[in-house]
């Protein structure tokens, strides 16, 4: 029994699996947003629970089709696998245990989620692949990450409104703008290893231009998004934190400097989530 816990704790850590925060307060907003406030403690309780397991499954599954090319990566050959503290097969039970929790979770929400959520695992497993075949694989992550508002937002209401897609596009551009920047770590071994990213594609200076378009075109649709749920004074203070912080992100990462990637990646972006959902949250409650 305890080798087990510790094979979980292992995972648990290997997937990192706090950085659900990168994903889950956008979900929460589209949640406030569908309400109007806060909805019942169960299906709030249920959305979390789909977030964190639908996340870890898709972590689970990437380092388990990844094992391979993470051990001949310098930068990630001591993970888990690679490093011999996890079993492939023991990766993949605990994939399919999360996803079967997701699956759970979307049930006790309600049919339509439960009918939809294969369609949600089929593009956050399909990811681990997509660099494989198409150098804009960063647009698949993007779209992992997007998918949560408008699963949340259907979650709530038990149907699909269109303008909840605008913030899954702002979603998807700002997840995919921080990925093309992550990428440009592994410039050097993914043209050696024949994998496709934008970095690898075009060099790391158009790279990082084409992330700040992305980042821009996201504020672009949050700007958009807050016109078609009337912000308030909060709201579109938080509009414009998310560019100040976006802002700073950029500012302290260039193609020539990469050493503070990791801050403006895990750090940054979970203070932005975070933000935003904090003055839309003031928002709607200002509006009740």
């Amino acid at each position: 029994m305890a080798g087990i816990l510790n094979e979980i704790g292992t995972t648990l850590e290997m997937i990192k699996w706090e950085h659900s925060i990168f994903a889950l307060p956008f979900a929460l907003t589209a949640m406030l947003l569908a309400a109007g406030g806060l909805p019942g403690w169960r299906t709030v309780a249920w959305i979390v629970v789909a977030m964190v397991a639908a996340r870890s499954a898709a972590m689970a599954f990437n380092r388990w089709a990844d094992a391979d090319l993470d051990a001949e990566n310098p930068r990630t050959r001591n993970r888990a696998i690679p490093a011999g503290l996890l079993t492939k097969r023991f990766v993949l039970g605990f994939t399919c245990v999360a996803a079967a929790v997701f699956l759970v979770a979307a049930a006790e929400l309600n049919r339509l989620t439960l009918e939809l959520a294969p369609v949600a695992l089929a593009v956050l497993l399909g990811y681990s692949y997509l660099k494989r075949v198409t150098q804009w694989s960063h647009l698949g992550l993007g779209l992992a990450l997007g998918l949560a508002p408008t699963a949340a937002w259907i979650a709530v209401r038990g149907s699909l409104d269109a303008r909840i897609l605008v913030l899954t596009a702002a979603v998807t551009l700002w997840a995919g703008g921080f990925d093309v920047l992550y990428a440009c770590q592994d410039y050097e071994h993914d043209r050696a290893a024949g994998l496709h990213s934008l970095p690898q594609a075009s060099g790391l200076a158009v790279a990082f231009w084409a992330a700040r378009g992305m980042h821009v075109a996201m504020l672009g649709l949050l700007v958009w998004f807050g016109r078609l749920f009337d912000f308030g004074m909060a709201g579109w203070l938080g509009v414009g934190a998310v560019g100040l912080l976006l802002g700073y992100e950029h500012s302290i990462v260039s193609p020539r400097d990469l050493r503070r990637l990791n801050a403006a990646f895990f750090t940054m972006n979970g203070v932005i989530a975070m933000v935003f959902l904090g003055f839309v949250s003031a928002d709607v409650w200002m509006r009740r």
